[in-house]
């Protein structure tokens, strides 16, 4: 496993640099997804790109498939009736040019048919409900210079034992593998 070297300013100058770079690539999602941008979604990922979206969703290959998920007309239904996205903080494993990357994701949506209540200084809202949450493995390739993703897996949290291993591989990797081949 490559792992970067700790012993120079340039070494580690170079693992802030690519986390900052993979927390803007994972943070672009939401708004991507939201907003119905293919063209985004299609230039993030690589060309021979996998989207695995577990046991009971379809899943895509190849960048161009993996962005018609988001021109779907159901999609842009969702967009319009309130979807929202929201990432949570990722754990990042920089292998040298590859990176693992584990995060949670939640889908939000405007609740029509809540009640509207009044919040002071914040108007009225019929509130807001959490669709599903799920856990995500990103894994990453430096492509000239730009991180891509590889593979992405996501998995509904559902109490199994499938979404808790691809989040223990992600702490493992993280904490547990430094230094290993």
């Amino acid at each position: 496993m490559d792992r970067p070297d700790l012993n120079s300013v340039e070494s580690r100058l170079r693992i802030i640099e690519d986390k900052l770079a993979i927390y803007e690539l994972i943070a672009s999602h939401p708004p991507s997804a939201d907003t119905g941008h293919s063209d985004y979604t299609r230039s993030v990922y690589k060309e021979d790109g996998v989207f695995d979206r577990g046991p009971t969703l379809d899943g895509a290959n190849g960048a161009s498939d993996i962005a018609a998920f988001i021109e779907r007309p159901e999609h842009h239904k969702a967009i319009a009736g309130g979807l929202a996205h929201f990432v949570g903080l990722p754990m990042i494993d920089l292998r040298g040019n590859e990176a693992v990357v584990t995060s949670y994701l939640q889908i939000v949506h405007l609740d029509h048919e809540g009640q509207p209540r009044n919040l002071p200084n914040h108007g009225v809202s019929t509130g807001y409900r959490i669709h599903r949450a799920v856990v995500n493995r990103w894994e990453l390739e430096r492509v000239e210079g730009r991180w891509k993703i590889r593979r992405r897996t996501l998995l509904p949290v559902d109490g199994s034992e499938a979404h808790q291993d691809l989040l223990r591989r992600g702490l493992d990797d993280v904490y547990f593998s430094k230094g290993d081949d």
